[in-house]
């Protein structure tokens, strides 16, 4: 009798202990890990998340920019942060997975070294051609391939990112040889394609915006899953014949593992509360943004399937890791 007692009196006393360190969270500033420049998708997105997260936490929550290195720069310093609850890493599943396959020499997995804490949105990759090309529809742009195999060229952001491998994915799907033609980023692709020294781009939508709306360049699909909000006459890729071309530029949470289930469970439920405000979809959605929310298991199921289908797309197109 005397001995239930005892053990009934410790349950009590760690779950206090528990229930309290649980209302003390969080205690301290929180820190973003953003493995990109500051100014861009993530970057924005994060900055954007923080301000509206930080009252309802109540703590202050700042952005620390760690770019470099295909991203792994700013991911191995988040997976070596302590697992407190305190550090979170901000940033896209899709280029996660690449980097999953492309650097085999890093030192943190990230099917290993993080928890998914919670699924931000996803940005719109649209098919770019210039204003003279001949292809108003992505079947004509590939019957121009197929009676030119090799002549075409398609732009990416660099070599074994995910426009790059976007564009293979659309050449594999659709049969075609096209050559690609790295940049150092967008703004670098912009004024070759604009004179049509480049065929064609499945690049991020936003930098391309103005020019066409001004006409300088036509866009033919977008890679998403539905329509953009932006460009809604535009068919997706499935809608133009070639289902398998998806792809986005996306945004989540994750933690280091090992991280408090509470803090996560937390961080997940203000984060899809906060994705509902419409001050800040608004904001998000005039970069083409799509604000959707989501659980840490519906995450962690997306980046597996994105680890699988980027794999894929690697191997066929014969690309070397680094």
């Amino acid at each position: 009798m005397l001995k239930t007692a005892r053990l009934l009196a410790a349950a009590a006393a760690l779950l206090a202990v528990t229930a309290t360190h649980a209302q003390q969270y969080p205690s301290r500033t929180i820190r973003f890990i953003v493995p990109f420049p500051a100014g861009g998708g993530v970057d924005i997105v994060a900055r954007a998340l923080g301000e509206k997260l930080s009252p309802r936490l109540g703590q202050p929550i700042i952005v620390d920019n760690r770019p470099g290195a295909g991203t792994t720069i700013g991911t191995e310093a988040a997976a070596r942060s302590a697992p407190d609850g305190y550090t979170f890493l901000v940033g896209p599943i899709g280029g996660q997975a690449i980097v999953h396959h492309m650097y085999p020499k890093r030192t943190f997995d990230i099917t290993r070294d993080f928890a998914a804490v919670a699924r931000v949105g996803y940005g719109t990759i649209v098919f770019v051609v210039p204003q003279s090309s001949r292809a108003n529809s992505v079947s004509e742009f590939v019957t121009l391939a197929k009676a030119n195999p090799g002549k075409l060229t398609f732009a990416s952001s660099g070599t074994g990112a995910l426009i790059h491998l976007t564009g293979e994915m659309f050449k594999q799907a659709a049969g075609i040889e096209l050559t690609h033609v790295p940049y150092k980023g967008t703004s670098q692709i912009l004024p070759d394609l604009l004179d049509a020294r480049i065929d064609m781009a499945l690049d991020s939508l936003p930098a391309y915006l103005p020019h066409l709306k001004s006409g300088k360049l036509r866009a033919l699909a977008v890679a998403t899953q539905r329509r953009s909000a932006l460009l809604p006459e535009l068919p997706t890729m499935a809608d133009a014949g070639y289902p398998g071309v998806v792809a986005a530029t996306d945004y989540a949470i994750f933690a280091p593992a090992g991280t408090p289930r509470e803090a996560i469970a937390l961080v997940n439920r203000e984060t899809n509360a906060v994705l509902q405000m419409d001050d800040l979809r608004t904001k998000l959605a005039g970069a083409g943004i799509e604000l959707v929310g989501g659980t840490p298991e519906s995450l962690q199921a997306e980046l597996a399937d994105e680890v699988a289908k980027w794999g894929k797309v690697i191997r066929a197109a014969n690309i070397k890791p680094e």
